[in-house]
């Protein structure tokens, strides 16, 4: 229920200004108190104090401001509180002429900070800084997918021990390539969340300077941000998901399994030799020949670049018939055996497309005019450009029947930083850095919606606030060893907090090391993460590995065991992309935000609720056999690997034997769901995988001329 109060100003003879509830019942409120010389300010929510900026020490103030890189901390009481029905306002003089203005308002039971100058000198402020006290155990996640900051690769480096808490780490929010989902929002077990309004670049000390202080900085020449609260974090969660989002809904046929190479070859022959009569690309027929001999469903398939004309396979649009014979026809043969198809595209145009954008200033001076003069990167805050390439880019796929884009390249490796070049609309270069995948995807929105309706999918690597909005999310470019499937665990399990519900990864790893156990394991996480996307495995099948087993039946049978399972729960999965559009409840939820009361919950990563009736231990250390499992207290837990049934309630570990194909998977009791005989359907897949398929058969069934 929400109550309305009213924030009151009160000073008292103690030299503390006070700011509180008015009504009874909440304690939603901020109150600015005196510390040895710096302004110590409390949030209460409707839990009690959940948030205190304070000093960290005799020289260092609770709020400070950046000019000419030199920082001035706020001193004393403001000299002003002048208090409205839901807001107050706070006015300190410094530097002069310079007065700092920081305004509370009430929304609903939470609390948004403004910090803004006034006075003569209202420009020159180019940051901001907040020193936020934190408990010893206090733990904190969020802000980005990645595992810790840096270069992607230290996120799935050997050893590495981080996980979910984000407390120790020293984190820039600014995108990096590749694994590039950000959110400035983080969720504390302290009952409260913190999101910062805007994007301008900033840094966050979550400990690491000191182990009783949050530092933020931010850039720009003021700083908004939300402290939310609630009875629960899952509740925290919530709001901030419908605060920048709500997430995008996508089809029903999005929730079935995908297949994808990251390139397509068109060769005179199959991977076994046989020669190819099919009139469209090797590569795709064989996929679609292959799975359908061992029964491996799939609902939609991508195609990466190269796919059109021009040196990079990405000009103007247009196909590469070499390539793709007859795309028109591959579409609807496709659309006929019930698949989609979808295709890579990235900000920048290549070819006639990159003179024109040129020639009528649509574009960002970016790197690539460097190394890459040919690709021309798109200014998505101007409206005629995003109309022009709209319509001459994803639009014109779009109505040739492609009802997916996976879009690529907005998260930094081509953007240019500046303060002093601006974009369209008026904004810097550096401001406009973390938007700008928000406006990549927004305008491929814009331009596939008239014409698909909504039937299709969007599917992007770069994240910042307000791209769920558009589409889902793309956990890109992984390494295929076991600390990189480790980092997609650990990914989507922030991404769900930050508000990107619907996610997937590459099943296998994108580069580096190719290993067929991290690959089986990575098959059994992608049947329970929001996306189950298969590839691009070396751009090749299961059964043609550049290793031994070539012909792998064992990885085929997983294969086929976990597309099998995922279109049982295909409507299940549906449901809860719903649920996460409707109300913010991620599809992924780490136990902390179901169990947040068992302290097992925040330490247990590797165990999360897929929805809210399957629990999942996903596995991806090499050589594993068996998992320790936490069972949550207060549910009693069906053992979806047991034929029987078997029953074990909750409040205690498991150790669970998990070969090589079985990922430790529990259904709450009462939930209504029935797997089936899950060992019976691996011994069928092992049986269905064993021979190798006439594919030369296969090709005459599908009666071309």
């Amino acid at each position: 229920m929400r109550i309305r109060i009213l924030l009151c100003g009160l000073a008292l003879a103690s030299g503390l200004t006070l700011i509180t509830s008015c009504s009874g019942g909440s304690e939603t409120g901020v109150s600015v108190r005196l510390g040895d010389k710096f302004p110590e300010i409390k949030i209460t929510g409707q839990e009690g104090e959940v948030l205190s900026i304070i000093s960290p020490d005799d020289s260092t103030g609770s709020i400070g401001y950046i000019t000419d890189g030199r920082v001035t901390w706020l001193e004393g009481l403001p000299e002003q509180s002048v208090p409205a029905e839901n807001n107050v306002v706070f006015t300190w003089s410094s530097d002069g002429d310079r007065s700092i203005v920081m305004t509370a308002e009430k929304t609903g039971g939470d609390i948004m900070i403004r910090l803004a100058q006034a006075g003569k000198d209202k420009t020159d402020i180019s940051g901001w800084i907040l020193n936020i006290g934190a408990a010893p155990d206090e733990f904190f996640t969020g802000i980005f997918e990645r595992v810790v900051d840096g270069h992607q690769k230290n996120s799935w480096a050997d050893g590495i021990e981080t996980a979910l808490d984000l407390r120790g780490q020293l984190i820039n929010i600014k995108l990096q390539h590749t694994v590039s989902a950000y959110a400035p929002f983080y969720l504390s077990s302290a009952d409260y969340g913190l999101f910062v309004h805007g994007t301008w670049p900033g840094v966050i000390d979550f400990c690491n300077g000191r182990d009783d202080i949050v530092n933020i900085m931010f850039e720009g020449p003021g700083l908004d941000f939300t402290v939310y609260s609630d009875v629960s974090p899952m509740e925290i969660v919530k709001k901030h998901a419908m605060e920048s989002g709500p997430s995008y809904m996508p089809p029903e046929w999005a929730f079935g399994p995908w297949r994808w190479r990251d390139e397509h070859s068109n060769n005179a022959a199959y991977y076994d030799g046989t020669a190819k009569r099919a009139p469209y690309n090797t590569d795709m027929v064989e996929d679609v020949l292959m799975m359908k001999a061992f029964d491996i469903p799939f609902t939609a398939t991508w195609i990466d670049r190269p796919w059109a004309v021009g040196s990079h396979g990405f000009s103007d649009y247009e196909w590469d018939l070499n390539r793709f014979p007859d795309p028109e026809g591959m579409i609807r043969w496709l659309n006929s055996n019930n698949k989609e198809l979808m295709i890579w595209i990235a900000p920048y145009v290549i070819g006639k497309m990159a003179e024109y954008a040129e020639a009528n200033n649509y574009y960002l001076v970016s790197k690539m005019h460097g190394n890459a003069p040919d690709q021309v990167l798109m200014d998505f805050t101007n409206p005629d450009a995003v109309k022009w390439w709209g319509e001459n880019g994803p639009g014109k796929m779009a109505r040739m029947g492609i009802r997916g884009f996976k879009l690529d390249r907005a998260d930094g490796e081509k953007l240019l930083d500046s303060l002093h070049l601006t974009a369209y609309d008026g904004r810097s270069y550096r401001e406009n850095y973390n938007d700008f995948p928000r406006q990549y995807v927004n305008a491929t929105f814009d331009a596939v919606k008239p014409i698909l309706g909504d039937n299709f999918v969007l599917f992007p690597r770069a994240q910042y606030t307000g791209s769920s909005r558009y589409g889902a999310m793309w956990a890109g470019d992984t390494d295929g060893k076991p600390e990189g499937l480790r980092s997609a665990i650990i990914g989507v399990q922030r991404c769900a907090v930050m508000g990107y519900p619907i996610w997937g990864s590459d099943i296998g790893g994108y580069w580096g090391s190719f290993s067929r156990e991290t690959a089986m394991r990575w098959l059994a996480f992608g049947c329970f993460s929001p996306i189950m996307e298969v590839g691009p495995t070396n751009n090749k099948g299961f059964w043609d590995n550049p290793g031994e087993p070539h012909f792998d039946s064992q990885l085929i049978a997983v294969w086929r065991l976990y597309s099998k399972i995922r279109m049982q729960l295909k409507d299940y999965v549906t449901e809860q992309a719903q649920k996460a559009h409707d109300d913010g409840t991620p599809v992924i939820r780490p136990l902390f935000l179901v169990f947040p009361d068992q302290k097992e919950s925040w330490k247990e990563w590797q165990t999360y609720m897929f929805g809210p009736d399957i629990l999942v231990s996903a596995i991806w250390q090499s050589g594993a056999s068996e998992q320790r499992v936490w069972l949550p207290a207060g549910e009693t837990w069906i053992d979806a690997w047991s034929p029987e049934g078997k029953e074990y309630s909750g409040g205690t570990y498991l150790t669970v034997e998990a070969p090589l194909y079985k990922i430790p998977l529990f259904i709450r009791k009462g939930s209504g769901i029935d797997l089936g005989n899950l060992e019976e359907l691996y011994g069928e897949s092992l049986e269905l995988a064993s021979e190798k398929p006439d594919i030369a058969a296969l090709e005459k069934a599908e009666k071309w001329n």
